[in-house]
């Protein structure tokens, strides 16, 4: 009987990170780890090669591959280079949520907050854009924000997170957040645009997590 092949196991984001060759040492670094980053390969130099890359550039085009964006019409156009851009990311099996944002020339990530504990993916989308619009003053920047999320700037023009979320003993910092942004919102001016980042022309929001 032919000997069964050895695969090598990357982890690029688990309990440890690095190369494995065998499947239950792998496992034991990610099994019940959020956002856990792996993938194997069939040779040691494939592996080593990835390890020093990113993993996105081994999963998102082959398994998570993305519709083509539709040609934007006159009226869009395109998105303006110099901006910054930001989203949120819900799980919605443990209510986990974080958000970030990245400036859209560079791709260059300008803050990452969370996981906070059962949030929503308005409530992260919200403090996203009030986070960027004060990262942007404190820089005396007048760079426009792009958001996806209708709903979150609605809140935002409102100053006021219209939340049906129930406050809990593992969400209060995120509630102390909220206050917090529409205290931000009552008390300051900023000349920053909050624009809509059309995804379907466009494609995927350059701030998204990557996990759909």
């Amino acid at each position: 009987m032919a000997k069964k092949k050895s695969k090598y196991y990357v982890v690029w984001q688990g309990r440890q990170s690095g190369i494995f060759t065998d499947w239950k040492e792998c496992e034991a670094q990610i099994k019940g780890f959020q956002d856990a980053r792996f993938k194997s390969f069939d040779t040691l130099p494939e592996a080593e090669q990835a390890i020093d890359r990113n993993y996105w550039e081994f999963v998102t085009k082959k398994e998570q591959a993305k519709p083509v964006p539709k040609a934007a019409p006159t009226h869009i156009g395109q998105p303006i280079k110099e901006s910054i851009a930001v989203d949120a990311a819900w799980n919605t099996a443990t209510g986990d949520m974080e958000y970030q944002g990245v400036y859209l020339n560079s791709g260059e990530r300008i803050f990452l907050q969370g996981p906070f504990r059962d949030g929503t993916n308005n409530i992260g989308e919200f403090l996203a854009i009030v986070h960027g619009l004060a990262y942007l003053k404190t820089n005396n920047s007048t760079l426009p924000i792009y958001t996806d999320s209708k709903t979150a700037m609605a809140w935002v023009r409102k100053k006021h997170a219209n939340t049906k979320l129930v406050l809990t003993p593992r969400n209060k910092t995120l509630f102390e957040l909220l206050q917090r942004a529409e205290r931000w919102l009552a008390e300051n001016k900023y000349p920053n645009k909050i624009l809509k980042w059309e995804t379907e022309y466009w494609g995927e929001n350059p701030a998204d997590f990557g996990r759909k």
